[in-house]
């Protein structure tokens, strides 16, 4: 496979036609000076050491090397051979809770753009592990299957949205069954407890029964630590200004429901965390895991392109060095080659 690390650069490639426009330019501009002062012919009599080839000849290496510099700046590259990394890490999976009740504001700007902050951090800090992305409100949708690309993690995170999830409502039972669906097929016997599910929501479940999942989850060996981001007291839902009000026409008032949340991460002998304002709680939950024991991990990784860009790179500072060295009127001691001189 062919490729360029680099092809933006490749539009500098206009210039080559550009410098040959303005050397055609300069030499008809020339030849008009030239008519000024008689015939041309009368007037080459006149200059015997004035070599339009030589002119000709250095404008050519010139041009030749800017164009081969500009093919070493893009990088020409051959390769791509497949390799199979091995390290050791968890699977963990990310079950964000996207219902409008996440959008209460009593953690600045509101507690679903706080989350999104945390889990980029936490991306950031990431090295071997793999993660995936479950969001969920009346439903479930994986959002990122399970990857150790952390670049794509974060691009995919920071489109946590309401609107990815149509049917309102907060199922976290089932959205916690998509995430033990979504675990990769490797699986060995050292590595049995080296999954995991961290559940960030509010705890307002209105849906199914969280807790059975959470036991068929500790029956596989998986552990789920949870995030309470809210307030027991609450705050009211605002979608574009306006306040959420319910069928009497009163305030909606999200609250934080921790005793489910707790119940879910003992279960799976995991951690549950209340955020603060200066914590989401990722990085105390982050600890444990690291505690963890871990299981070897292979991920598929694409050889180092073998880099192509010497040649032309040599090819152009060769070029430019005889275009430096290549005087624009000819040298007597080689006049008698006669190379450059024009046909009388």
């Amino acid at each position: 496979m062919f490729r360029f690390a680099h092809p933006q650069y490749l539009w500098l490639l206009w210039l080559l036609p550009l410098m040959v426009l303005l050397y055609l330019w300069a030499r008809h501009a020339r030849r008009r000076r030239l008519a000024r002062f008689g015939e041309l012919t009368t007037l080459q009599a006149l200059m015997p050491d004035y070599s339009s080839g030589r002119i000709f000849l250095k404008h050519l290496l010139f041009t030749l090397a800017i164009g081969f510099l500009i093919l070493a700046a893009a990088r020409p590259q051959f390769g791509s051979k497949l390799r199979e990394e091995k390290a050791e890490g968890v699977e963990m999976m990310l079950v964000v809770d996207v219902s409008n009740s996440m959008l209460a504001e009593d953690f600045a700007p509101n507690r679903l753009e706080r989350t999104k902050y945390a889990i980029n951090k936490l991306f950031e800090g990431m090295k071997q592990d793999r993660v995936g992305l479950v969001v969920f409100a009346g439903e479930p949708k994986v959002q990122l299957p399970i990857t150790s690309d952390y670049r794509m993690a974060k691009a995919f995170a920071r489109r946590i949205d309401p609107s990815l999830v149509s049917v309102q409502g907060t199922a976290v039972g089932k959205a916690l069954e998509q995430a033990l669906l979504s675990f990769s097929g490797e699986r060995s016997e050292e590595g049995a407890q080296s999954r995991v599910i961290i559940l960030i929501t509010d705890g307002e479940n209105h849906e199914d029964d969280a807790v059975a999942v959470a036991r068929r989850a500790a029956e596989l060996g998986v552990r789920i630590y949870t995030i309470g981001i809210g307030t027991p007291e609450g705050a009211p839902i605002t979608i574009g200004g306006d306040f959420i009000r319910d069928e009497r026409g009163e305030m909606v008032v999200s609250k934080l429901n921790e005793e489910m949340l707790t119940e879910i991460a003992e279960l799976t002998d995991g951690l549950y965390v209340r955020s603060t304002l200066q914590s989401i709680g990722l990085d105390e939950i982050v600890k444990e895991i690291e505690a963890m024991e871990k299981q070897e991990l292979s991920t598929i990784r694409f050889e180092e392109f073998d880099e192509q860009y010497r040649l032309p790179l040599l090819i152009g500072l060769v070029l430019l060095l005889i275009e430096l060295l290549l005087l624009d009127r000819r040298n007597p001691l080689l006049a008698h080659l006669n190379i450059f001189r024009e046909e009388r």
